[in-house]
């Protein structure tokens, strides 16, 4: 068996607006000025917490948590009115599903998402008993910390070689190489080419269109045969 694991956050779903907003809360809650959108949005991928002290610093780290709760409320509030909908990148859907149904494919998700926002995403799109293995930002340290990686090869029995993650950051290629599996970057979400290969992604692409080209180099596979 084979294990693809993507990230959620600017891999699956476009969710740039609904988590700047949720920042902005949290910078009006406690009263600090939001930082601007191409630095605000450079945290994706880290838990919550960590998102927020990553942006205020070692001077404001004490309003972190208030930070963190008012995003939370502001977002399941935000749900509950049916405004929490983040929108599938193009060919996300079409992947998932031409990869599920392959039987040497399992495919799981790492994601800085509570398991809560995971569920959210796929009630919203369809895509529930797609994920043999989901970690979440619940029961791991924050990205890039290996602990994600290591528990879905953990559940799925999968060995690290025949094993890849697929995402937008830097934090995602830096999490899977200290857990010693494969690395897809793809540049359609929050972290630029540059800081994708800097952290040693095996391959870099451009579209879902790339993906399945890119899963048989960097696994080493026939993907007409697998």
């Amino acid at each position: 068996m084979y294990l693809i694991i993507f990230d959620v956050d600017g891999t699956l779903v476009d969710s740039q607006n609904t988590i700047f907003h949720g920042l902005q809360v949290g910078f009006d809650a406690v009263g600090l000025p939001m930082p601007d959108r191409k630095t605000a949005l450079s945290i994706v991928g880290r838990s919550l917490e960590e998102a927020f002290s990553d942006l205020v610093g070692e001077a404001h780290r004490e309003k972190v948590p208030a930070m963190a709760e008012a995003y939370r409320q502001a977002k399941w509030a935000r749900r509950a009115e049916g405004l929490e909908i983040d929108p599938l990148y193009p060919g996300a859907r079409e992947a998932v599903e031409r990869l599920h149904a392959r039987d040497a494919f399992l495919l799981g998700i790492a994601t800085g998402k509570a398991l809560r926002g995971v569920k959210h995403m796929q009630d919203t799109h369809g895509l529930h008993g797609k994920f043999a293995t989901i970690q979440t930002a619940d029961t791991s340290p924050s990205k890039p910390h290996p602990d994600m990686i290591e528990r879905a090869l953990s559940e799925t029995g999968v060995l690290p070689e025949r094993s890849v993650m697929i995402g937008d950051t830097a934090f995602d290629m830096a999490m899977a190489k200290s857990a010693g599996i494969g690395t897809i970057g793809v540049t359609w979400g929050y972290h630029d080419h540059s800081r994708l290969a800097a952290e040693g992604a095996d391959r870099i692409i451009h579209g879902f269109d790339d993906l399945d080209d890119a899963l048989a180099e960097v696994l080493n596979f026939d993907k007409e045969t697998v």
